[in-house]
C-alpha cells in the first residue's frame, strides 16, 4: 500500500455547534455519497450500491441487536459474510444481508463471539471490496477544509477547542427512543416487555415501533456525506465494549439479526462511549481519567448518533428500576480503546498497589440464580446490600489482616474481599454465593464513584498479569472458589487463610473505567518487537507508524490488546507472531489477513476450535503452535495449509487422532503429546513427509501396519503410552531416534531399519531381547545407542550383541536381573559407554580388554568379586564405577617392569617390586608394604594407567594389602575407596597422584592418613575422612591450599587444636567452604583469651591466629559441630563461631532430640553452596514433641546467574515454619473446641494444621518477595538487585515436615523432598513425590491451565508438580501438601528424610538396607547411617546438593534411662546381628540385610515351599526366569527379617528351618502377602496361572506366582553337608513336613496340629501355653497379630507314605481367606494355563491374513464384503459391477473361517490355529509355484554365483561382503 502525506482536516464553524459537536442532517434516508466527500484523502472512486438480492435484508430503522454487528473483541472476533457478496464493493445502504444458513441461535454457549468483524482500514481498496458498509449517515453541511485544524490566530480557533458551553437541562428519554439502554440481566427492561407485546400482536415490524429522535437543527451551507462503515472505523469505534457484560440471549422473535454475543441491543446505533472524539473540548486530564462533562453527550464524535440522556435528578453511578442506559454512568459503559485513559496525578487516592496480579484464562462463570437484591431492583426499589461495607483506606503492604475473608451462612460461604480502584485504593465488600456482577455494580457505584466523576465504570477480573471485564450475570463467588481449588485451597482453607490481604494472590477485582493502551513506546529497531506482559489494550502508535518494518512481533500476555485489521495489513514484512497466554477463546480474525506470516504461536490460550479462524488463508504459514488450549478437533479445511511444516497441538483435549493432519502435504514436525488419544487411524501412513513425531503421554497401544508409510520419519517420541510392539516403526527406512520409555512391551524382537541409531526402551517389562536378522544384502545395523534399563531381562542374546558390533557406542542395561554378559561383548569395537548397574552380575566378560574405545564402565551394585585382568588394556577407559560389589582383589598389571635406578628421594628400593609370571608380586621378606614408585617407565605401563581419571570402589571388600596396584594410576582425578576394610595406607600412596581432585576414604578403619605427599596434592579440593578411627589429623593437611570440602565427622578426634605446629588446625585452610566435625564426641574446642605469640620452627615470634575460632574462614558455607564440646576457661574467652545466614549453615546441637538419636549428612556437590536447609526443633514444654524438616533443591534452576541462590526461599521457610505451625495448631484447636470435637479425636486436626502451614508459608513467602520488590521500587536499586528479585520470584524449593507427637508421625511434603520409615527392614513411604508425569498431577495441572512438556516439565520449566515458590507458575504449581499419619511401634527402626539428591540414585528399599548396615557395626550411630547414604549417593552419580537425615525412632521404645551419648549402645537387640561368615551369599541385596541366624538344632520348625504348576510355566512362559529370581529374592529377604535359615533349594522349592514355631508362621504369612504385590513380568500376569483373582467382596486374593507351603515342628536329625557346609535335616519329621506341604494348594499354608496349638496359645491366647511357648519371639507374635491370621480346619488327612493320619489346618493372612473358596481345577491335558493365552481377536486377525494369502495364491485380492445400510438406497447395479471385478474377491470372513465365540475352549483355539497354519503354508507354496519363485533355500551354486556377482560389482566393502557370506552360510 502506497504511503501518502498527512493531511489536516478542519470543519467550519457552521458545521459544528458551540461545543464543537458536528451538526447532523435531519434527513435519515438520504442517498449514499462518495467517500471522498467526507474523506478527501481517499483517492479511489466510490463503490456503487449492491444489487438487490433475494436474501433477507434489514433496513436502517429496523430494531436489530447491535451485538449482531459489533462483537466483544476482548478475546476474539468472528464474522458472517454472505458468500455472494464477499467480493462486492462497499455498500452505502444501511442494510445487512444474512443468509439463513449463517444465522446463529441465541442460546449459543460462546457468549463472547460476535458475528461481524469490524476492525478494518479504510485505506485499503482491496479490503473494502470484501466488506459491506453497515451504516450511512446524513450529509453534513461544511465548507472547504483548511490545511490545519488550528492556527496561530486566536480568532480563528475552532469551536471544538473552546471551553464547553454549560449544558442544557437534560431531557428525559424513555426506553423506546433512538438509543435504548441495554438492560441488565438482573433488571427488567421496557424494551423486553415491548418485544413481548409485539409478539402477542402478531410480530409487527420493528421499524414501525421505533421513532428516531429529532436531529439537531440544520444550518445553511453545503452538505457532505459521512460514511460510517464500521469496518473502516477501527480506532474510533471500540468493538470490545459493545457487548460488555449483558444478557447472553436474544429474544426469539427479534426481527433483527440473531445475536451470538452477550448483548441484545434494540437499535443499529452505537453508544457514544464507543466512539473516539478527536474534537472534544474536554481537558487532557479529564480524557485520561475518562471523564465526560455533564450535559449534551452528542459531542463524542462527528459521526455519532444521539444517545439517550440520563434521567433527571439521577446522579451518576446510581441505578434506578428502569435505568438501562448505556451511556456514561451506566453499568455497561466503558471508554473506547482509542482513549488513552491513565491514572492522573489529580486522583486523590493515588497509592501504591498492594499485591502482584495473577494470571488466568478461565471462562467467566455466569449464573441463572437471582438474589433478593435482584428482585428488589427489578421491582424498582434500591436496596442497600446487608454486607456492604464502607470505604476503606489503603493499608501498608506489610500489615496482615486478621479478618476472615470467607464465612459460612445458610446459603453457603460469604467472601469478604477488596474491590480495587484504578489508583490501588480499595473498598471492602462481602460477596455471597448468589451475588452477580450486576448486584455488585449497584453497590459499588454508590460507594466508590465520586460525584464529580462522570466516567463509565466496570468490574474487572485481574489475575496473573491479565484482566477482563466481568459479565453482568457472572458470580464472583464462583470464580473465587474455582481459583481457590486450582491453587490447592479447600473451602475451609480459604475461610481460614485467605484474609482480605491474601486473597489478592489468587485474583483481584478492579472497579475502573475502560483503560486503553499505556504510554507509547519508542524502539530503536522495529524488526524484532517484544511487548509481552505490558498490559496493552491497543497497538501503540509507534508500531502503527513502523508496521512495514516489523518482522518478529511478540504480544503475549496482553489479553486486552486488539489487533486491528489495518495494522495487520500494514505489517507487510511480518514473519512471526506470538499471541500466547492471552485468554483467547477464538483466534483473532484479523490474523487471517496477514499474508506474509510464516510462524504463528497461539499457545496457552482457551481456544476451543478453529472453525472460524480461517487460517487456511495464510498460504505461507509454516509453523503453528496451539499447545495448551482446549481443542478437541481441527477444521475440515485445515489441509489447505499446504506450506505448514510444524504443528504443535499438545496439551489439548483430543480423544481421537485428527485425521485432517494426515492430509497436510508438507508437514515435517508434529506434536500431539498429552492428549487422550487411544489409537492411530489407518491414514497415518499418508504422512510421508513427517520427520519428527511426539506422542508422549497418550494412551496408544499399537501402531497400525499402515504406519510403515511414514517413510521420512526420523524421530519418534512415544514415551508413557501403553505400546506393546515397535516392529513396524523400527523398520522405517529413515527412522533415526526412537524413544519408547514407560510403555507395556514385554518382548523386544527387533528388525532394525538401516538408519535407526538411538533406541531407548527403558522402564518396560521386557523379558526377551532379540534382533531378527534382516534380508540378504542388508548393510550392518546403524544402532549406536541401546537402552533397555529398568526392565526384567535375565540374560542377553549372544547373537544380538554380535549383530551390533559395527555401530553400537552406548549400551545401558541398568536395573535388570542379568547374571552374565556374553563374551561377544568384546566384539563391540566402537562401544564407548557400558552401564550395567543394579543387576546380578558375578563377573564381567574376559573379552572386555578388546574394547579400545570404551570410556565409561559403570557396574555398581552387582555381585562382582573381581575385574578381569584384560581391563588393563582398555586404552580409552576414563571412568570405572564398581561401587557396592564384592571386590576383594585387584589384578596386578600384566607388564614387564623396566626398573630405573632409584632416586634419592625414593623411600623404597627398586628391589621391593618383583615379577612373577609377568605380574607384580609382593616381596616375601619385607616389613614394609610394596611400593609402586619404582615403576617409573611409562613405556611399559599398561594403557589403563594413562587413561583412567575416575575410580569408584566404595562398599567392597578391599583391604590395605590389595590396593597397591592403584598407586600407579597417574591421571586419577577422583578416587573413592569409602566403606571398605582398609586399616592403613602406605606412606607414599599418593606419590603419583598429582592430578587428584577428590578423595573419598569414608567408612574404613583408618587410624592415620599418609601425610608425606599431601602438600603435593595441589589440585585436591574434596576430602572425605568421616567414619574412620582417626585420633589426630596431620599438620600437612593445612598445606593443601585448594581444599574446600573436608568431612572428618564421626571419628575419634581428640587432640589439642592449639598445637598447630604438629597437628592440623582448620584456620590454615582458608579456602574451606564445607567443614564437618560432627560426631567427634571426644573433641574439645577450648577458647582462648588472646592470641599468644607462637615460636615456629621456621618463623620466629610469629603471632598465631585465634585457633579456636572459625570466623577467619570467610568462605565457609557449612560448619558441623554436633556433639563437639566447646568450652571456655575464663569470662573473657569465647569461640568465634560465625553467624548463620541464608547461605551458611551452622550446626552446634547434640545428636539427640526427644530421646531419639538423629544424624545428618550433606554435600554441596558441584554447587557453590548448599541449596538445602534442615530444621530440628524440640518443644521445651513437651519431651515427646519435635519437628524435623527439610527445605531446598538439588541444583540451581537453569538460567540463574552466578551469585543468586534459592537459599533465600529455604531460609524463610526454615525460620518461619515453627511459628506458623503453632499458629495453625492453635487455630485448629479453637475450631475443634467450637465444633465440640472430643479430645481423643482432636489429633486428627494435626494433618489439617500441617496442610494450613504449607499454604500459609507459601502465602507469606509470596508477600515477602512482593514487599521486597515494592520496597525496591521506592528506592534506588541497582540492575543487579532488580535481577535478583526477579530470579527469586521465579525460583522454587521443595519441602518435607515431620511432626512427632506421642509416638506418632505426622508428615507433609510438597515436591521431591521425601521421607520413609523402616519397619523390620521393610520400607514404608510417608510422603509422595510430586512428579508432573503422574496422571493425577497431570490432570490437576491441566485443569489449572498449566501444561506439561514432552520432557516432563510444568510449563516447560519446572520438574516438580508442587513446590514452594515458582509464583510465575501459580496456581498450576502450588504448595498444597500430601499429608500422612504413621503410628510407630517397637518394630520400627528409623526414619530417612532426604532430598532428590539421594532418591534419584538410591531406591527407597535400598536406602533402608544401607542404613540398617550401620546397626550391626560396633558403633550403631544414625550419624554414620546418614553419612553412608550420602557417600553412596555420590558414588552412584549424585553431583548436586544432597542432604540426608536419619532419625532413630527405635530409641522411643527403649528404657528411658538409656543414653546414647557416652556409651554408644546398640539401638536394637545385639542378638539380632552376628558376625558375618566368609561363605556369605554373594548378593548385595541380601548381604545388606541382617546376618543369617545360626542353623537351628534340637526342636525346630521346618517349612517347605513349592510353586504351583511351575513345570508348565518353565516350559511355556518366557517370563518365568525373571519371575523365579523375584520369587527367590523375596523369600530370602524375608528369611533374614524373620530369623529363618535356608537349608537348601531344589528347583523352585525351598526348605527352611526356624528356631521357633511362630517365626516360621510369621515368615509364611508375610511371603503370601508380599507375593501379591511383587512386580511380576507381564507374561506371568497374562497367563492363567498368574492372572489376578478377586473374591466375592472384590478383594485381590491371587496375583502372580502361587506358592504353597507346609509347616511342621519336631526334632529331626541334624547334620552338616560336607559339600555345601550347610546344616541339613533328616528323619521322619522331615518326611512328614514335606508331605504336609504337598497336600496344600496354591496360596495355602498347610500346618500340623503343633503349629495351631502354638498360635492359639501365644497369638490368639485362647489356649494354655505349651512347653515351647516361652521361647517364641515377641516380635513374631506382634507381627502375626498385625498381619492377622485365619485358621481353616481341614481335619485328618492320610499323607502319602505315612501310616498315621495327620490333623491339618490351613492358615491364611487376614484378608486372603477368600482363597479358600477357590477350587483348583484338574489339569487340562490339552491346554496350559502357564503360557500367555491367545485371544479370539488374535485368531480372527490370523484368519483374515490366511484368507488374503489364499486369495493371492489364486491371483486375486480378498476384501471384506461391504455392509449395506438399510436407511440408504444403494445403486445395486454399480455395486454388482464392483463385486463382479475378477481381480477382487469379496467375502464374509465369518463364513469362510471356523466359528469362534467367548465359549470356545483353549483346545478349540489350538485346533483353529493349527488349521490356519496349515492353510497359510499351502497358500505360500501355491504362490511359489504360481509365480515361479525359487526355493528360499539357496544352493551352493546360487550362493557362489551371488557372491561372485557382488564381488565383481565392487559396490560393497569387504566387511559387508563377509557379513552377507556368513548369513548365506548359516542358511
Amino acid at each position: 500500500m502506497e504511503r501518502r502525506g498527512s493531511t489536516s482536516i478542519r470543519l467550519s464553524d457552521d458545521a459544528v455547534d458551540q461545543n464543537g459537536v458536528a451538526r447532523f442532517a435531519d434527513d435519515w434516508g438520504m442517498p449514499p455519497t462518495d467517500d471522498a466527500t467526507i474523506a478527501p484523502w481517499i483517492d479511489y472512486p466510490p463503490t456503487p450500491p449492491p444489487k438487490p438480492t433475494p436474501s433477507r435484508s434489514f433496513g436502517f430503522v429496523q430494531k436489530t441487536s447491535l451485538a449482531s454487528i459489533v462483537s466483544l473483541r476482548q478475546n476474539s472476533t468472528s464474522s458472517i459474510r454472505n458468500p455472494g457478496l464477499s467480493n462486492r464493493p462497499s455498500e452505502s445502504q444501511i442494510s445487512l444481508h444474512v443468509p439463513d444458513s449463517k444465522r446463529r441461535s441465541a442460546d449459543d454457549s460462546e457468549s463472547s463471539r460476535g458475528l461481524v468483524y469490524s476492525g478494518s482500514s479504510s485505506h485499503s481498496a482491496e479490503t473494502r471490496k470484501q466488506k459491506a458498509s453497515l451504516f450511512s449517515f446524513s450529509r453534513l453541511k461544511t465548507r472547504q477544509s483548511k490545511p490545519h485544524l488550528r492556527t496561530d490566530s486566536e480568532d480563528s480557533e475552532h469551536p471544538s477547542l473552546r471551553a464547553p458551553v454549560p449544558p442544557l437541562p437534560e431531557p428525559v428519554y424513555n426506553n423506546n427512543n433512538v438509543f435504548n439502554g441495554v438492560p441488565s440481566p438482573s433488571m427488567s427492561s421496557p424494551s423486553i416487555a415491548l418485544k413481548k407485546e409485539k409478539r402477542d400482536k402478531g410480530k409487527k415490524k420493528a421499524s414501525q415501533s421505533i421513532v428516531p429522535p429529532s436531529p439537531p437543527p440544520k444550518s445553511n451551507g453545503q452538505e457532505f456525506t459521512g460514511d460510517l462503515n464500521l469496518d473502516s472505523m477501527d480506532g474510533i469505534v471500540d468493538f470490545s465494549i459493545a457487548s460488555s457484560g449483558l444478557s447472553s440471549s436474544t429474544p426469539k422473535d427479534s426481527p433483527g439479526l440473531e445475536s451470538h454475543s452477550d448483548i441484545s441491543f434494540n437499535h443499529h446505533f452505537l453508544p457514544p462511549s464507543e466512539f473516539s472524539d478527536p474534537f472534544s473540548t474536554t481537558s487532557v486530564q479529564d480524557k485520561r481519567k475518562a471523564i465526560i462533562p455533564q450535559g449534551d453527550y452528542r459531542k463524542v464524535s462527528p459521526k455519532t448518533m444521539l444517545p439517550p440522556h440520563r434521567m433527571s435528578g439521577t446522579p451518576f453511578g446510581e441505578l434506578t428500576a428502569d435505568s438501562s442506559a448505556t451511556g456514561p454512568g451506566s453499568q455497561t459503559w466503558v471508554p473506547p480503546e482509542s482513549w488513552a485513559v491513565e491514572k492522573g496525578a489529580e486522583d486523590p487516592y493515588n497509592n501504591p498497589e498492594l499485591s502482584e496480579p495473577q494470571e488466568s484464562c478461565s471462562d467467566g462463570e455466569g449464573g441463572k440464580r437471582r438474589t433478593v437484591e435482584d428482585r428488589n431492583m427489578r421491582n424498582g426499589r434500591r436496596v442497600r446490600h446487608p454486607h456492604s461495607a464502607s470505604f476503606t483506606s489503603v493499608v501498608s503492604a506489610a500489615s496482615r489482616s486478621s479478618r476472615t475473608t470467607i464465612r459460612q451462612n445458610s446459603a453457603g460461604y460469604t467472601f469478604k474481599m477488596k474491590i480495587f480502584r484504578q489508583n490501588s485504593t480499595y473498598h471492602v465488600i462481602a460477596i455471597d454465593p448468589d451475588s452477580t456482577v450486576a448486584n455488585l455494580m449497584a453497590r459499588l457505584n454508590k460507594k466508590m464513584l465520586l460525584e464529580e466523576d462522570n466516567a463509565q465504570y466496570n468490574l474487572y477480573l485481574k489475575e496473573q498479569g491479565r484482566e477482563r471485564i466481568l459479565n453482568q450475570n457472572e458470580r464472583p463467588a464462583d470464580i473465587i472458589k474455582l481459583r481457590m481449588k486450582q491453587a490447592g485451597y479447600d473451602t475451609d482453607d480459604g475461610a481460614h487463610l485467605l484474609g482480605i490481604e491474601s486473597l489478592s494472590i489468587l485474583l483481584k477485582f478492579v472497579y475502573k473505567s475502560q483503560l486503553l493502551a499505556g504510554d507509547d513506546i519508542s524502539l530503536e529497531f522495529y524488526e524484532s518487537v517484544d511487548l509481552s506482559g505490558r498490559g496493552l489494550r491497543t497497538i501503540p502508535v509507534a508500531l502503527h507508524q513502523n508496521a512495514d518494518s516489523i518482522v518478529w512481533l511478540k504480544l503475549s500476555r496482553n489479553p486486552k490488546i486488539e489487533l486491528p485489521l489495518d495494522f495487520i495489513q500494514s505489517c507487510v514484512t511480518l514473519r512471526e507472531l506470538h499471541l500466547t497466554h492471552m485468554s483467547m477463546k477464538k483466534v483473532p480474525q484479523s490474523i487471517r489477513h496477514s499474508t506474509t506470516l510464516q510462524r504463528l504461536h497461539l499457545s496457552s490460550n482457551c481456544i476451543r476450535d478453529l472453525d472460524d479462524a480461517s487460517l487456511d488463508r495464510i498460504t505461507g504459514l509454516a509453523s503453528l503452535s496451539l499447545q495448551n488450549n482446549r481443542l478437541e478437533k481441527l477444521p475440515w479445511h485445515f489441509p489447505r495449509l499446504r506450506q505448514l511444516l510444524e504443528l504443535d497441538i499438545s496439551n489439548n483435549k483430543f480423544k481421537t487422532f485428527p485425521t485432517v493432519v494426515t492430509q497436510l502435504e508438507s508437514l515435517r514436525d508434529l506434536n500431539i503429546s498429552f492428549n487422550m488419544i487411544t489409537e492411530f487411524p489407518e491414514e497415518i501412513g499418508k504422512m510421508k513427509t513427517l520427520e519428527t513425531f511426539f506422542i508422549v503421554g497418550n494412551q496408544f497401544s499399537r501402531f497400525p501396519d499402515e504406519a510403515a508409510g511414514m517413510t521420512s520419519l526420523r524421530l519418534l517420541d512415544c514415551r508413557r503410552n501403553a505400546i506393546t510392539d515397535l516392529s513396524v516403526i523400527c523398520m522405517l527406512p529413515k527412522i533415526h531416534t526412537l524413544l519408547a520409555d514407560y510403555n507395556a512391551m514385554h518382548g523386544l524382537d527387533l528388525s532394525i531399519g538401516p538408519h535407526l541409531a538411538n533406541l531407548v526402551a527403558s522402564h518396560n517389562d521386557i523379558t526377551q531381547l532379540s534382533l531378527a536378522p534382516g534380508p540378504m544384502g542388508k548393510p550392518p545395523y546403524a544402532l549406536t545407542l541401546l537402552d533397555v534399563s529398568y526392565a526384567k531381562l535375565s540374560s542377553l542374546d549372544d547373537f544380538a550383541l554380535r549383530e551390533l558390533s559395527h555401530s553400537l557406542r552406548t549400551l545401558r542395561l541398568d536395573h535388570n536381573s542379568i547374571r552374565s554378559i556374553p563374551d561377544s561383548l568384546g566384539d563391540l569395537k566402537w562401544l564407548e559407554t557400558l552401564s550395567c548397574t543394579d543387576n546380578k552380575l558375578d563377573a564381567l566378560p574376559s573379552t572386555i580388554g578388546k574394547l579400545q574405545k570404551l570410556e565409561v564402565l559403570d557396574a555398581h551394585n552387582n555381585s562382582l568379586t573381581e575385574l578381569p585382568q584384560g581391563i588393563w588394556n582398555c586404552a580409552s577407559l576414563r571412568k570405572i564405577n564398581i561401587t557396592s560389589n564384592f571386590l576383594g582383589s585387584w589384578h596386578d598389571p600384566p607388564v614387564v617392569v623396566v626398573q630405573d635406578p632409584p632416586s634419592p628421594s625414593s623411600s623404597v628400593s627398586s628391589s621391593s617390586v618383583t615379577l612373577v609370571d609377568g605380574n607384580l608380586a609382593l616381596p616375601v621378606s619385607l616389613d614394609r608394604k610394596p611400593s609402586m614408585v619404582s615403576i617409573s617407565s611409562t613405556r611399559t605401563l599398561p594403557p589403563l594407567v594413562h587413561a583412567l581419571e575416575k575410580l569408584y570402589l566404595g562398599e567392597n571388600c578391599l583391604t590395605d594389602n590389595v590396593i597397591h596396584p592403584l598407586m600407579i594410576f597417574k591421571e586419577l582425578k577422583v578416587l573413592n575407596l569409602s566403606f571398605n576394610e582398609i586399616q592403613d595406607l602406605q606412606p607414599n600412596f599418593f606419590h603419583n597422584m598429582h592430578h587428584l581432585e577428590e578423595l573419598y576414604l569414608s567408612g574404613n578403619k583408618l587410624t592415620s592418613i599418609p601425610a608425606e605427599d599431601l602438600p603435593r596434592l595441589t589440585r585436591l579440593h574434596t576430602l572425605f575422612l568421616n567414619g574412620n578411627k582417626l585420633h589426630t589429623l596431620p599438620q600437612e593437611l593445612g598445606k593443601v591450599a585448594h581444599l574446600t570440602v573436608l568431612d572428618v565427622g564421626s571419628n575419634y578426634l581428640k587432640y589439642n587444636i592449639n598445637n598447630w605446629e604438629f597437628d592440623w588446625n582448620w584456620n590454615f585452610n582458608t579456602n574451606l567452604k564445607y567443614l564437618n566435625l560432627s560426631g567427634n564426641k571426644r573433641l574439645q574446642i577450648k577458647a582462648e583469651s588472646a592470641p599468644p605469640v607462637r615460636h615456629s620452627r621456621h618463623l620466629q615470634h610469629q603471632p598465631a591466629p585465634m585457633l579456636s575460632g572459625f570466623t577467619s574462614l570467610s568462605q565457609l558455607k557449612v560448619l558441623g559441630l554436633m556433639d563437639v564440646t566447646i568450652t571456655t576457661t575464663a569470662k573473657d574467652t569465647t569461640v568465634d563461631i560465625p553467624d548463620e545466614n541464608a547461605d551458611r549453615r551452622i550446626r552446634t546441637s547434640l545428636s539427640t532430640f526427644c530421646n531419639m538419636g538423629y544424624g545428618i549428612a550433606d554435600s554441596m556437590g558441584n554447587g557453590e553452596s548448599l541449596y538445602v536447609l534442615d530444621l530440628v526443633h524440640e518443644f521445651h514444654d513437651r519431651k515427646d514433641e519435635a519437628i524435623f524438616a527439610m527445605f531446598g533443591r538439588t541444583h540451581l534452576p537453569t538460567g540463574v546467574k552466578p551469585g543468586i541462590s534459592p537459599n533465600r526461599l529455604s531460609k524463610f521457610l526454615h525460620d518461619n515454619l515453627v511459628n506458623v505451625f503453632k499458629t495453625q495448631m492453635a487455630a485448629v484447636n479453637d475450631k475443634q473446641e467450637r465444633e465440640g470435637v472430643p479430645h481423643h479425636l482432636r489429633k486428627e486436626g494435626i494433618t489439617k494444621a500441617l496442610h494450613w502451614t504449607f499454604l500459609k508459608l507459601n502465602q507469606d513467602l509470596r508477600e515477602t518477595l512482593n514487599f521486597s520488590a515494592r520496597k525496591g521500587s521506592q528506592v534506588s536499586m541497582t540492575t543487579a538487585n532488580n535481577q535478583m528479585e526477579v530470579q527469586h520470584w521465579r525460583m522454587g524449593v521443595s519441602g518435607v515436615v515431620l511432626y512427632f507427637l506421642d509416638k506418632t508421625i505426622y508428615a507433609a511434603n510438597a515436591g521431591d523432598c521425601l521421607a520413609v520409615v523402616s519397619r523390620q527392614g521393610v520400607c514404608h513411604e510417608i510422603s509422595r513425590k510430586h512428579d508432573p508425569y503422574d496422571r493425577l498431577e497431570t490432570a490437576r495441572i491441566r485443569a489449572a491451565e498449566g501444561s506439561i512438556s514432552s520432557y516432563g516439565l510444568v510449563n516447560d520449566e519446572v520438574e516438580v508438580s508442587r513446590s514452594f515458590g515458582y509464583f510465575q507458575h501459580f496456581p498450576p504449581l502450588n504448595a498444597r501438601p500430601d499429608t500422612f499419619v504413621y503410628d510407630l511401634t517397637d518394630m520400627d527402626e528409623f526414619v530417612i528424610i532426604a532430598n532428590r539428591g539421594l532418591w534419584d540414585f538410591v531406591p527407597y528399599q535400598t536406602a533402608v538396607d544401607i542404613a540398617r548396615t550401620v546397626a550391626r557395626t560396633e558403633r550403631p550411630d544414625p550419624m554414620l547411617a546418614a553419612q553412608k547414604l550420602r557417600d553412596f549417593a555420590i558414588s552412584y552419580g549424585a553431583d548436586g546438593s544432597v542432604m540426608i537425615m536419619v532419625i532413630w525412632v527405635a530409641d522411643l521404645f527403649n528404657s528411658p534411662s538409656r543414653t546414647r551419648q557416652p556409651t554408644l549402645d546398640n539401638i536394637v537387640d545385639p542378638q539380632m546381628y552376628r558376625s558375618r561368615k566368609k561363605d556369605e551369599v554373594r548378593d548385595r541385596l541380601i548381604n545388606r540385610l541382617d546376618f543369617e541366624v545360626p542353623a537351628p538344632t534340637g526342636h525346630v520348625t521346618l517349612v517347605f515351599t513349592d510353586i504351583r504348576n511351575s513345570t508348565h510355566l518353565w516350559e511355556a512362559n518366557p517370563g518365568m526366569p525373571t519371575a523365579m529370581r523375584l520369587h527367590n529374592s523375596l523369600l530370602r529377604r524375608q528369611l533374614r527379617f524373620c530369623g529363618g535359615y535356608e537349608v537348601k533349594t531344589e528347583g523352585d522349592s525351598f526348605m527352611c528351618s526356624f528356631p521357633t514355631t511362630l517365626a516360621a508362621v510369621w515368615w509364611c504369612l508375610t511371603v503370601q502377602v508380599q507375593l501379591l504385590h511383587e512386580s511380576w513380568p507381564l507374561e506371568i500376569l497374562e497367563c492363567e496361572d498368574g492372572k489376578a483373582i478377586y473374591d466375592a467382596n472384590g478383594d485381590l486374593v491371587a496375583r502372580g506366582l502361587s506358592v504353597r507351603m507346609g509347616i511342621h515342628s519336631g526334632t529331626p536329625l541334624c547334620e552338616t553337608d560336607l559339600i555345601t557346609h550347610r546344616m541339613d535335616y533328616f528323619g521322619p519329621m522331615v518326611n512328614r513336613s514335606a508331605r504336609i506341604q504337598s497336600s496344600a494348594l496354591g496360596g495355602q499354608i498347610m500346618c500340623s496340629m503343633e503349629i495351631i496349638r502354638e498360635i492359639k496359645a501365644r497369638v490368639l491366647e485362647v489356649e494354655e501355653e505349651t512347653e515351647y511357648s516361652k521361647q517364641q519371639s515377641t516380635q513374631a507374635v506382634e507381627a502375626i497379630r498385625r498381619l492377622g491370621v485365619v485358621i481353616m480346619p481341614v481335619g485328618e488327612v492320610k499323607l502319602k507314605g505315612i501310616e498315621l493320619p495327620e490333623i491339618l489346618s490351613i492358615l491364611y493372612p487376614s484378608g486372603l481367606e477368600g482363597r479358600h473358596e477357590l477350587k483348583e481345577a484338574a489339569p487340562d491335558p490339552t491346554a496350559s494355563g502357564s503360557r500367555v493365552q491367545f485371544s479370539i481377536p488374535q485368531i480372527q486377525e490370523l484368519g483374515l491374513l490366511c484368507l488374503r494369502i489364499e486369495a493371492l495364491s489364486t491371483g486375486r485380492i480378498f476384501k471384506i464384503m461391504p455392509e449395506r445400510k438399510a436407511s440408504i438406497q444403494s445403486n445395486s447395479e454399480s455395486e454388482d459391477n464392483n463385486l463382479a471385478d475378477s481381480r477382487t474377491f469379496y467375502g464374509n470372513p465369518e463364513l469362510l473361517l471356523p466359528p469362534l465365540n467367548d465359549t470356545s475352549s483353549d483346545a478349540d483355539l489350538m485346533l483353529v490355529l493349527d488349521s490356519l497354519s496349515l492353510r497359510i503354508d499351502n497358500a505360500v507354496n501355491a504362490i511359489y509355484q504360481r509365480y515361479g519363485v525359487p526355493s528360499p533355500q539357496p544352493t551352493t551354486n546360487t550362493v557362489d554365483s551371488l557372491m561372485s556377482t557382488l564381488i565383481q560389482d565392487g559396490a560393497l566393502n569387504s566387511e559387508t561382503l563377509e557379513y552377507i557370506a556368513s548369513i548365506l552360510r548359516r542358511q
